[in-house]
């Protein structure tokens, strides 16, 4: 018969802090990603890129003195 031991190596406290804020970051960064990949966020990002397209070519007819009646 064989003996296992088992090795732990001793974790300081600030190696659990960072094991910890990874953790949470982890946490965030995969329900950030699940929200993204809904189709109401898909929605409201095309709106966001559709205005921010129009208010952009708005400036630059203001730049050249071409002013929307």
């Amino acid at each position: 018969m064989t003996t296992v031991s088992v090795a732990r190596a001793a974790v300081t406290p600030f190696e659990s802090l960072l094991l910890h804020a990874a953790s949470a970051l982890d946490l965030f960064v995969a329900a950030r990603l699940e929200r993204r990949g809904g189709p109401a966020y898909r929605r409201a990002a095309e709106t966001r890129t559709t205005g921010l397209g129009a208010r952009g070519a708005a400036e630059a007819r203001g730049a050249i003195g071409i002013l929307p009646r």
